[in-house]
């Protein structure tokens, strides 16, 4: 199903993002919000999305950048994944979002690659990625579910016809760092919180985020809130670079002694979302940061999974990334 060539399309570049806001309302579904490319591209090169207009946002600075707040910090959604991983303000406080960047594909993708393409590309499940008639892209059957499919890198939670996962491991540590996504159109503008930026597929089957056509997200706020918590990121996938996570973890934790005064973990590649673990973080809320602890929030977490023929391994990796970022 792999294509050679990328159909033709217009290529407009706004100067503003006003301008930009207007050719997304007058393009709606035919147009393309192009920030690093990076996911865009493949896309366009496998004629899975054969968009009308390309709106390449690469000159608008005023989504670039990463500023401090009296709450916290602000981050540009076109400021790249190497910025956010090397800044000093962001490794000062959240760490943890400079090392879910770090881990993203490889340098050189990093370089190019944005924070609003990572938490806005779309799944990449096999099947739909390459153009068969799945629930996702508008057939009636899902391919990844059937008994002899390649699914070992799809969901084990929240499954809804669809069990294809998110792709993107910087939304597990935003979701962790109580993080607000700032979204704009010609109509307004209005800011959603990072877990509920994502879309379930019982909710909307053909969108991996709230974001509308003629919708761009802006920027990033991460408040105060996790400032001098202690801090887990850890992702396995098949290779050390490049690869989209198996399963991964976020887990910001804020303690008194060796008391657990509270958290927030997250975990990637299990289910469409970042996936909270909200039972555990009550579970181990004024308890000990130790071993016991660390085996029930594990045991915890897997609770309700669903395997599919080629996935079963994620059940046990989930479990101890949870134990092995509680027990920190």
């Amino acid at each position: 199903m792999m294509k050679d060539m990328i159909p033709g399309f217009e290529l407009i570049q706004p100067t503003s993002i006003e301008g930009a806001l207007n050719l997304l309302e007058e393009y709606g579904e035919n147009g393309w919000a192009l920030a690093g490319g990076m996911d865009s591209l493949g896309w366009f090169k496998n004629r899975g999305k054969r968009p009308e207009a390309v709106i390449d946002l690469e000159g608008l600075d005023a989504l670039k950048g990463i500023d401090e707040t009296a709450d916290g910090i602000e981050i540009g959604a076109l400021t790249t994944l190497t910025e956010i991983e090397l800044n000093p303000l962001i490794r000062e406080r959240f760490w943890l979002l400079a090392e879910a960047a770090s881990k993203v594909a490889s340098p050189q993708i990093r370089n190019a690659g944005t924070l609003g393409g990572n938490l806005c590309q779309d799944t990449r499940c096999w099947y739909y990625r390459y153009g068969v008639s799945c629930y996702r892209a508008g057939g009636n059957t899902c391919y990844a579910a059937a008994p002899e499919a390649l699914n070992r890198e799809h969901a084990i939670f929240g499954a809804s016809r669809c069990v294809a996962v998110s792709p993107s491991d910087t939304a597990t540590a935003l979701v962790a760092l109580d993080a607000e996504m700032v979204v704009r159109n010609s109509s307004g503008e209005r800011v959603i919180k990072a877990e509920n930026f994502f879309m379930e597929p019982a909710v909307d089957i053909m969108r991996m985020t709230v974001l509308d056509p003629e919708d761009l997200l802006i920027k990033v706020r991460i408040p105060n809130t996790w400032t001098g918590a202690d801090f887990y990121f850890e992702k396995v996938s098949d290779r050390g670079s490049w690869d989209f996570p198996l399963v991964s973890v976020a887990l910001a934790i804020k303690s008194t002694g060796d008391r657990i005064d509270d958290a927030r973990i997250v975990c990637g590649a299990v289910q469409c979302i970042p996936r909270r673990l909200r039972n555990v973080e009550a579970m181990i809320r004024g308890q000990g940061r130790d071993e016991d602890t660390a085996a029930q929030a594990g045991a915890m977490a897997i609770q309700g999974a669903k395997v599919l023929n080629y996935n079963h391994f994620k059940i046990p990796l989930m479990e101890n990334l949870v134990k092995r970022a509680v027990r920190g």
